[in-house]
This record gives structure tokens, C-alpha cells and sequence, in this order.
């Protein structure tokens, strides 16, 4: 017997996160409850990058309308199959007892049970990254799952996330590695199929040599200790992300670690220590509004208003002042620069319209941007352009994204093994022994 396609309702959540979700469901149907059309229209004006999924796709659910969108369905393509949009539906005797409020969560989950009901044959899923309302749906007998599309596998990220490898290495190595003007060769260390960018720390008696696999002649090849404006690598970790920071042939870089790890320090030292290279320095993050508040919410005017969210970047920049003598031409540069708007602190929604040509630009906290912001992003990078992600998995404020499908772990995820890609785990705490504790065993 032919196994029939399934039926995914979708909730609003899914679209807001990807405006191009429907076409990710092969030949299974997918269900619009009208309450998600209703919703999305209070999305529809903004700058955000939900604002534009919002308005995206109902421009696209225009372009297929017509009757049978609300009655049989109408094709979503070849290989694909049938989107509708579904009117509101009564609760059950099940869900009138259990959930008390009519809220736009609770007629998507009726829709799904009518749904349900109506097609006994069929497998019936409801589509949200609300993990509340996937439990609810769960409670009334109803299969849910989260949007699967972007999410990175459990052992992608463990690889990821890991501590650099140690590799025993002996004299005669070690000697090799100094002697050849490109390092050593991988299979002398019997190491296997090395992604380009993969950094390794040779273990020889009480030395520990941090080394990086440079794709393009083979080899394995020392990583010097840098300097940039003051700030000086203090451990391997922190030695490979600089390396990775001041390498022109690296032009996307994802730096990840818990809190005070010097992701975004290291990251803005590299990129004054670059200035005259670059057009302009551009450092920005998402803003996340704690508690779900809204900006408005905030006294005085925009700057006012978005300075707070801003202040983490600020005393980064003036850990590197501090790092600098107060009359020393670097420190009055930084100065200089912040007039001119050479360096450009300001919230990613007011930069992500912007031509990135031979800038080089920071965006903070990137683990609270969807896989789509964060590709958005990237290309939209010019000729001479240098992009660094920098944040934290286990510290995300979105409330539909999780540790597999944030935009950092994504993006990490799906460039490792480009030449022009170098991504850094950075495990110690440089910031006090008190906030790396916390940042461990909190």
C-alpha cells in the first residue's frame, strides 16, 4: 500500500524564522491556519529581518492566491505538495477543557486537531519552534516537531565546540616543522584528512607548539603569537583566533566561547591593528530587548535608546584604549576614527542595508541570528570585505532559536572545510578567574 504524504500546519514562528519554509516539506502538504495570516500582519512593518520574512511571504502566498488556495489547495511545484490556507476552527471538548484562553496558539492547535479529525489517514504534524506549544500539541495527542530545515546535527556542533587537538610530536618533528619554509606534512603526525584551517597543538616534552593546516601547499605551519594594538594573545586558543583575524586570505572568520573567552576583544584589536587596509570598521549585534520589551520602552531618543544594548562593544573598545599609553598615537586614533565614523559602533538593523565593500565587520552575539540573517549578511560582503562572527551557543535570548539552529552554529557548521573560512573555540576565561568559574560551573 502507498504511503500517503503528510500534513504539516505550520505556525507563525516557522515563517518569521524562514520565508521560504513551505518549499522545504518535499511532496507533503502544508496548512496555513488563517490566525498565522493574522498574525503576520503585525509583522509586516519594521526593519528586522522577521519584518522582511513577513512581507515576503505574503507577497508569495499573492502570488499562488486564488480560490483553490482555500478549498483544495494549490501546487507548490514540481516534486512538492499542496499549500492551503485553513479558516478558523472550534475548539475540541479536550482543548475547551484544558486551555481556558483563546489566544492565536490555541486556534492554530484546533486547527491542527480538525485537521487531524477530518484526515484519520494521514500523518498529521504541527511545524512551530515554540517548544511550549509543541509540548501542548503533544498533551492533545497531536505530533509536533520544530523546523528542521537549518538545524545542525548534535555531532556537527560536539565537533565544532571541542577543545583543539594535541598531537605528540618528536624532536625530529619538531625540527622538520622549523626547517620547512611551509611546516610539516599531516601524515608525519598521522593525522587524517585535515579541514583547511584546522588548528592542532604539537605536544613535545614541556613545549606546546600551536600549528594551523594550510590547505593550499598541504602542510602544517607554525602559528606565531601576534600583537594587535596592544593586545596580545594569552593562550593557544587566543593565538589561533588572532592568526585567523590577521590573515588576509581569511576573510570569514566565526569565533565561539563562553563569556569573556576575548572573542569580540580580540576581534576589534585585529581590526584597528588593520585600519589603514579597510574603508571602514564596522561593529555591530543584534538587539534582543530583555523581556520582550520594546525599544519604546526605553527613555529618550534612538541613540539613547539603543545605547545601552551597545555598551558591551564600548567597553571593549576601551579595554584596547587601556591597553594603549593614554597620549600614544594609538589611543588618540581610536579617537579620530570614532569622529570620522572609520569605526562604526551601531545596531545590525541599521547596518544590514549597507554596500560591505572593503570594510571589515564585526557582528557580536550572532548566536541570536537566524541561519537566514546570518546569509543575508555574508552576501551582501564586497570585494576586500573581512566578516567575523563571534558569540556564545549556550548564551542565546531568541526565544525560537536553540544551540542547533542559530545562525553561528549554522554558519560554523556549513563552511568548515573552505579555504576562506577559519573557525576558533575559545575555552578559557581571560577575563577574571571569578567570571570564568561562573562562566563553567553556573
Amino acid at each position: 500500500m502507498e504511503k500517503k504524504p503528510k500534513i504539516f500546519v505550520f505556525d507563525t514562528n516557522v515563517i518569521l524564522h524562514d520565508h521560504r519554509s513551505i518549499y522545504n516539506f518535499q511532496e507533503n502538504d502544508i496548512i496555513i491556519p488563517i490566525v498565522v495570516l493574522e498574525e503576520l500582519d503585525k509583522f509586516k512593518k519594521g526593519n528586522n529581518q522577521i519584518n522582511y520574512n513577513a512581507r515576503e511571504f505574503v507577497r508569495e502566498l499573492d502570488n499562488v492566491s486564488g480560490n483553490n488556495l482555500f478549498e483544495k489547495g494549490v501546487s507548490l511545484g514540481k516534486g512538492r505538495g499542496l499549500l492551503k490556507v485553513e479558516l478558523g476552527r472550534p475548539f475540541s471538548n479536550a482543548m475547551a477543557q484544558s486551555f481556558f484562553e483563546d489566544n492565536p496558539d490555541h486556534r492554530i492547535l484546533a486547527t491542527a486537531a480538525w485537521i487531524k479529525e477530518q484526515h484519520p489517514d494521514r500523518q498529521v504534524v504541527l511545524v512551530t519552534k515554540d517548544v511550549n506549544l509543541r509540548i501542548k500539541a503533544k498533551a492533545l495527542m497531536i505530533q509536533a516537531q520544530d523546523y528542521l530545515t537549518d538545524k545542525v546535527q548534535e555531532e556537527h556542533i560536539n565537533l565544532l565546540h571541542k577543545e583543539v587537538e594535541w598531537v605528540e610530536a618528536s624532536d625530529d618533528m619538531i625540527a622538520q616543522l622549523y626547517q620547512h619554509p611551509d611546516g610539516i606534512l599531516p601524515k608525519e603526525l598521522k593525522i587524517k584528512n585535515p579541514y583547511p584551517n584546522q588548528c592542532f597543538i604539537l605536544k613535545n616534552r614541556d613545549t606546546q607548539i600551536p600549528v594551523r593546516y594550510n590547505a593550499l601547499c598541504k602542510r602544517l605551519a607554525h602559528v606565531e603569537r601576534r600583537h594587535a594594538y596592544g593586545i596580545e594573545a594569552r593562550n593557544n586558543e587566543q593565538t589561533f583566533a588572532l592568526d585567523a583575524l590577521m590573515r588576509p586570505e581569511i576573510c570569514l572568520v566565526s569565533l565561539t566561547g563562553i563569556a569573556g573567552t576575548g572573542k569580540t576583544l580580540l576581534a576589534l584589536a585585529a581590526a584597528l591593528a588593520q585600519e589603514q587596509k579597510y574603508k571602514q570598521i564596522l561593529l555591530s549585534r543584534p538587539v534582543i530587548p530583555l523581556q520582550n520589551q520594546d525599544l519604546g520602552f526605553l527613555p529618550g531618543d534612538i541613540k539613547e535608546k539603543l545605547g545601552p544594548y551597545m555598551l558591551p562593544l564600548f567597553d571593549n573598545l576601551g579595554v584596547i584604549k587601556n591597553a594603549c599609553k593614554p597620549a600614544s598615537r594609538e589611543a588618540f586614533r581610536i579617537d579620530e576614527m570614532l569622529k570620522t565614523e572609520k569605526l562604526l559602533i551601531s545596531p545590525l538593523a541599521y547596518i544590514r542595508g549597507r554596500s560591505l565593500s572593503n570594510v571589515f565587520f564585526i557582528i557580536d552575539e550572532s548566536q541570536n541570528l537566524t541561519p537566514h540573517e546570518v546569509k543575508t549578511i555574508i552576501t551582501r560582503a564586497g570585494e576586500g570585505t573581512k566578516l567575523v562572527f563571534t558569540g556564545d551557543i549556550h548564551q542565546i535570548d531568541s526565544p525560537y532559536l536553540d544551540m542547533h539552529s542559530n545562525g553561528l552554529t549554522y554558519l560554523s557548521d556549513k563552511m568548515l572545510g573552505q579555504d576562506v573560512f577559519a573557525h576558533v573555540n575559545l575555552v578559557k576565561g581571560e577575563r577574571s578567574k571569578l567570571a570564568e568559574l561562573a562562566g563553567n560551573i553556573l
